[in-house]
């Protein structure tokens, strides 16, 4: 299979930033599949819970309007043999996962189901 014909060509030959924007592209699917998730708390939990599918669905959003960026990003740091860690994107989708765990444990916890 060949890339398709816009892709910039580097010198790893163990593609890591198309494992790299592969990885990123695990992070959008698993943050869509926990808003849906949340959304099937909704009937139980009340509307606090579409606060969480969008926050859910807006960081994997913002994750997958940068994929781009980091892609070309990575393979201009290989093509120039100085590449650095995107610790600000890392950190923030930390964040976000830990910021979207406790609100979720806070839903179960406090918000007493519907009947």
């Amino acid at each position: 299979m060949s890339p398709p014909p816009d892709t910039p060509i580097h010198g790893d030959p163990g593609l890591q930033p198309e494992r790299t924007d592969m990885a990123w592209g695990r992070t959008t699917l698993s943050l869509t599949v926990a808003a849906a998730i949340f959304l099937r708390w909704m009937p139980d939990h009340g509307w606090f819970t579409a606060t969480l599918v969008a926050a859910a669905i807006v960081t994997a959003l913002a994750i997958n309007l940068t994929r781009k960026r980091r892609f070309h990003r990575a393979i201009n740091g290989i093509k120039g043999e100085a590449i650095t860690a995107d610790v600000a994107s890392t950190a923030a989708v930390a964040a976000s996962v830990i910021i979207l765990a406790a609100l979720g444990i806070c839903t179960v916890l406090l918000i007493p189901l519907e009947q």
